[in-house]
């Protein structure tokens, strides 16, 4: 897929556009909430537990009116009350990106029964029923205000599987189906649902990995020889809620530099 740079879109195209974005302070949400504050957009986004990251994504992203919000997605009256802050604070919520997520590690022939049990609820909680709230207590806003987008971050991992790590592969392919029904659901609305499928992305979170013999195989699984950049993402995100990629909801973008390719 051609990478639509950030520089090429029309100036401020989001201007008055609202964005609630969750999991903004480091990484791919980061770099989201960057580009779509650069592009005019005042964006709302959530952290949980890294407040100096979340000072510090604030304090660099462009533009005025923007919003950290401390919140656990995984708590369906923290959900509320976060959509209720968003709406009192701006009025409406015209795009809806479910970004946050985790990753934990429980293989089945290792971890104890209490521990599988544990990952799996965390997991589930925050990677699909998280999300699945907030769409829940967002879309009637989008209803009245006759249409929006929504982005849920995936995984190439919903599709070729992702051992030791089982309910996170789980999890996004949840959240694909989820995103294919909504899009079906919500359409004669005007409101727009996608999924953003990457791989492995060069975050700090996983520089060390990157820099070791299995990081370097992991760069090899794409035919770029490298992993994506959170701006890759971000770009992506910024193409679908553009109103320019309408008749692609439904859709399930992998960008993953064709390291992993599904029928």
């Amino acid at each position: 897929m051609a990478s639509l740079q950030i520089d090429d879109m029309e100036e401020n195209l989001f201007s008055g556009k609202t964005v609630l974005l969750t999991g903004g302070s480091r990484g791919i949400g980061k770099a989201i909430a960057n580009a779509f504050a650069q592009q005019g957009a005042r964006v709302a986004f959530t952290f949980h537990g890294n407040s100096e990251a979340a000072r510090q994504t604030f304090r660099d992203m462009p533009g005025k009116g923007h919003m950290a919000l401390k919140a656990d997605i995984c708590d369906p009256e923290a959900v509320k009350e976060l959509v209720d802050t968003v709406m009192k604070e701006f009025g409406q919520i015209d795009i809806l990106i479910n970004n946050a997520g985790v990753f934990v590690e429980h293989p089945i022939d290792e971890a104890s029964y209490a521990k599988w049990q544990s990952v799996w609820r965390e997991t589930i909680d925050t990677n699909l029923i998280g999300p699945a709230n907030l769409l829940h207590q967002v879309v009637p806003h989008m209803i009245s205000h006759r249409g929006g987008s929504i982005i849920n971050i995936s995984s190439r991992g919903a599709f070729r599987g992702e051992p030791r790590h089982t309910a996170y592969g789980a999890s996004k392919a949840g959240l694909n189906s989820l995103s294919q029904s909504l899009a079906q659901e919500l359409g004669p609305y005007g409101i727009y649902v996608y999924a953003i499928a990457p791989g492995f992305v060069e975050t700090k979170m996983i520089a060390h990995f990157l820099e070791q013999e299995e990081g370097q195989a992991a760069k090899a699984q794409s035919p770029l020889n490298r992993v994506a950049r959170p701006e890759e993402i971000a770009e992506t995100a910024l193409f679908l809620a553009s109103g320019k990629a309408t008749f692609c909801t439904g859709a399930i973008l992998d960008v993953n530099g064709a390291s992993y390719l599904r029928n």
